[in-house]
C-alpha cells in the first residue's frame, strides 16, 4: 500500500517538475509567488492574509498544471491542427487566466494596505 502511494507522490512531483520546467507562465508564478512571500514576510502579513495568500497561489498553480495536462493531451490525440483542440486549449489557457486575475485581485486586497501603510509613512 505504501509503496503504490509512494509512486503516486513522485508521479505527481515529475508532472509538477515538468510544468514547472516546460511553461514560461508557471516560471513567472513561481516567481511572482517568491516576490509575494517576501515582501509578505517583510510587512508582517496575518495568519488570514498568509492563508488566502498561498490559496491564490495554489488555484493559480493548480490551473497551470492541469492546462500543460490538456495540452499534452490534446496534442497527443490531435497532432494536426482541429478546431475542437484549438478550443480545449483556449478553454483551458482561460481558465488559467481567470485564476490569475483572482490571485492578482486577491494580492492587491492582502497587499495594498500594506504598500499603502509604507508609502503613507515615507510620504508624512
Amino acid at each position: 500500500m505504501w509503496k503504490g502511494r509512494r509512486e503516486s507522490f513522485r508521479n505527481a512531483f515529475r508532472g509538477l517538475w515538468y510544468t514547472i520546467r516546460t511553461q514560461p507562465n508557471a516560471q513567472i508564478h513561481l516567481v511572482v509567488s517568491a516576490i509575494m512571500i517576501t515582501f509578505g514576510m517583510f510587512v508582517g502579513l496575518t495568519f488570514t492574509e498568509w492563508c488566502l495568500a498561498f490559496a491564490a497561489v495554489a488555484l493559480v498553480l493548480g490551473a497551470e498544471g492541469l492546462n500543460t495536462a490538456i495540452e499534452a493531451l490534446t496534442d497527443l490525440v490531435s497532432p494536426d491542427y482541429h478546431r475542437l483542440a484549438g478550443i480545449a486549449k483556449d478553454t483551458a489557457a482561460g481558465g488559467v487566466l481567470v485564476c490569475a486575475i483572482c490571485a492578482a485581485i486577491i494580492g492587491v486586497m492582502i497587499f495594498g494596505p500594506h504598500v499603502w501603510r509604507i508609502v503613507s509613512a515615507w510620504l508624512y
